[in-house]
């Protein structure tokens, strides 16, 4: 991950400048020796937290006696990054990100490569100013040699609609469109491609950032063939148009394979697939990644500490819940434990871990295979989902007996959780015994950083402060005073950001400690209500307290935290 730089070399940097501890290094090498050769120094730093990409970054560019370039958060005119030829920017690990009069700013994974810099001065005509960046770092920048998926896909369209094409050159155009769909969805960080029938075209549509996207338009006769193709691909019926079906299919790229689950449904203009894209780099968040608060992170901590007993996970669907989850799994996930999951379906593989996937037709239920688990005694279990009353009181009664079970709920905040456990019959004591910490969420989407501009507060977002139920202790630490010379941020759009004034999503959470307090009121049987009355009381923040908090500190928008909490 880190070009030219040993394990060895990276530890001795980090515990020279004093970035992580002795004891965490002797612990990682421990680790390490233990997997073998699998995982590196810097995947297990990352994974567990103890230290983040951009302290490292900066850590490592000290070295290199240069600064660190988040190129993730770079806008690149596409005439500066073209500077650099394709192949140079692959092969040397080198993107050129800006330029000024003293120079081009050019990011690179080995700033000590003397060579590629003097090649790339004599190519410039102009002096080169090298910043360090990591391999990972160079995905996104790499995508802006692409040209446009449009663009691409009319001149293969044009090659079909020749009437000489024989029925082979046809077939290889059409592996390719589907190649450029899966391809563009990807570099475009893109969590779900849609393919949609309509009466006279068909329509591809990305979900970025938890928002959906036209991206293009094409004629309705290449609906079947791309249909054709990726059934293929993900070896389900080509034969069958009248039932819905689900297959998975695995795309490479340069840099990871990745996992797609794909739904095919029948609707009355034809076939609709959505293709969900699980890649590796969701799976490079750790908990410092996702949006936790220092108060949240510190009880969240505490709680992944505690030997047995339960961690819920709530919100709806595609609320990042899974993310969490295996975010806490991350720094679980050790050798002296056992960690056992059932999902549905099991969306990331992870090295050291049992995990079941749900298959109903063989009658591998929740409730059925979380028995198994549980026969065999692993020290944490993962549920994918608490959906019946059976896998609740298999859940809890496992917590009890001395497991660590981490879950997910539907239910729209945290003190909602507890009332519905009870309403699955699961007995007040047991609840109140067994919950260790119950964590609502939502993702919202982040405020470009290339884009991003100041303004003062309106009188609308002064009067939402002030008039908001639920922000009075947020406002009472801020002092009303104060709003006066408060600025946001927002952002204007760029090619970054795709003109949105959003790059990225991050988390807001509301996060349920059960103290004994918390324990009374449940033994109590009391409503959510009295429930969320006395976590207040004991300082929890509501979600939309989360998100102003980000708002004033200019991470997203008023705007942004008001469509997902009033949804």
């Amino acid at each position: 991950m880190i070009s030219n730089l040993t394990d060895k070399k990276i530890a001795e940097i980090l515990k020279k400048e004093t970035y992580i501890s002795a004891e965490d290094l002797e612990g990682a090498k421990k680790y390490i020796s233990d997997v073998g050769a699998t995982k590196g120094l810097v995947d297990y730093l990352l994974e567990q937290n103890i230290i983040n990409k951009y302290l490292l970054g900066q850590a490592l560019g000290e070295y290199f006696g240069v600064l660190y370039i988040n190129l993730s958060q770079q806008k690149i005119a596409e005439d500066v990054l073209h500077m650099v030829p394709e192949v140079v920017a692959r092969q040397k690990g080198v993107v050129a990100f800006a330029r000024d009069p003293e120079g081009v700013k050019v990011a690179m994974v080995n700033p000590n490569d003397l060579a590629t810099k003097n090649y790339l001065e004599k190519h410039f005509g102009q002096k080169v100013i090298p910043y360090f960046t990591m391999d990972y770092d160079l995905d996104d920048a790499m995508s802006g040699y692409q040209a446009s998926l449009e663009e691409e896909f009319t001149k293969h369209i044009k090659e079909i609609d020749l009437g000489e094409t024989s029925r082979e050159e046809k077939d290889t155009l059409i592996v390719d469109l589907v190649d450029m769909i899966l391809k563009y969805g990807y570099q475009n960080r893109a969590s779900d491609i849609h393919i949609e029938p309509y009466e006279d075209k068909g329509l591809v549509r990305l979900r970025i950032d938890g928002v959906m996207h036209d991206i293009l338009q094409m004629k309705k006769s290449l609906l079947a063939p791309i249909i054709t193709r990726l059934k293929i691909l993900s070896r389900i019926r080509t034969d069958e148009h009248r039932a819905a079906q689900d297959g998975k299919l695995k795309y490479k790229t340069e840099n990871e394979t990745i996992d797609i689950r794909i739904s095919i449904l029948p609707v009355t203009q034809g076939e609709n697939i959505v293709m969900r894209l699980l890649s590796s780099r969701s799976r490079q968040f750790g908990l410092s990644d996702l949006g936790f608060s220092s108060q949240d992170m510190k009880i969240v901590k505490r709680a992944i500490k505690s030997p047995h007993g339960m961690i819920l996970v709530t919100g709806p669907t595609g609320s990042g819940k899974t993310t969490t989850l295996y975010s806490v799994m991350k720094i679980l996930n050790k050798r002296d434990v056992h960690i056992s999951t059932i999902e549905d379906p099991v969306e990331y593989d992870m090295e050291g871990i049992s995990q079941i996937q749900v298959n109903n037709k063989t009658g591998l239920t929740f409730a059925k295979g979380l028995r198994s688990i549980v026969r065999q005694d692993p020290d944490i279990i993962m549920i994918g989902e608490i959906r019946d009353e059976e896998t609740a009181s298999i859940a809890v009664n496992s917590a009890l007996t001395g497991h660590l079970v981490l879950s997910t709920l539907h239910t729209n905040d945290a003190p909602t959780t507890l009332p519905r456990l009870l309403d699955m019959n699961i007995e007040s004591y047991l609840v109140a015994s067994t919950v260790n910490i119950v964590i609502a969420q939502r993702l919202i989407r982040e405020t470009c950083s290339n884009c991003k501009v100041s303004y003062k507060m309106t009188q609308e977002e002064k009067d939402l402060l002030l008039h908001e139920p639920n922000l009075e202790n947020l406002i009472k630490d801020l002092g009303k005073d104060k709003l006066e010379d408060i600025r946001l941020y927002k952002g204007k759009g760029c090619k970054v950001c795709g003109d949105t004034g959003y790059d990225g999503r991050l988390g807001i959470f509301e996060v349920l400690e059960i103290t004994e307090e918390i324990r009374k009121v449940i033994l109590a049987d009391s409503s959510a209500g009295e429930i969320r009355k006395v976590a207040k009381e004991q300082g929890m923040r509501s979600m939309m307290e989360d998100g102003v908090d980000k708002v004033l500190k200019g991470m997203t928008t008023f705007e942004e935290v008001l469509r997902v909490t009033r949804q």
